[in-house]
């Protein structure tokens, strides 16, 4: 399965008639494995500070996060596991696998909740796989 698939079919699913405004899979040294057409272009310094914060949990949270130069509020995450961001109606979840960084965008009426569910699925998944 390419990894476009697993963005296509996977991240953006349809839960209960929502769908993630824009998803992608990185990897950890910023390079673009797979994205949506709408993901917003990132700077590589945006994915240096995401994987510092996997690090050293807590770094982001004076600072927030930021993709696409759209700034997120560092909320409740999973140390070294998940970032979770929210910026007004929408946010973001960004799941670290071995390899890669998963990141969901999402708006309402989407809820934080699936959007943690979707990429969080993802990501334990292909931990198991190894990836």
């Amino acid at each position: 399965m390419s990894w476009q698939t697993y963005v296509d079919d996977h991240l953006l699913c349809d839960i209960e008639g929502n769908h993630l405004t824009s998803a992608a899979i990185v990897g950890q040294d910023g390079s673009v494995w797979a994205q949506s057409s709408n993901f917003p272009q990132f700077k590589p310094e945006e994915i240096t500070a995401i994987m510092d914060d996997f690090a050293e949990p807590g770094t982001l949270a004076p600072t927030g996060l930021h993709l696409g130069g759209t700034k997120y509020m560092v909320i409740q995450g999973e140390p070294g596991a998940v970032i979770r961001g929210k910026k007004g109606a929408g946010g973001v979840t960004v799941k670290k696998t071995n390899l890669a960084l998963i990141i969901g965008i999402y708006n309402e009426p989407m809820t934080p909740g699936q959007c943690n569910m979707i990429v969080e699925r993802l990501g334990d998944y292909l931990i198991e796989q190894g990836l």
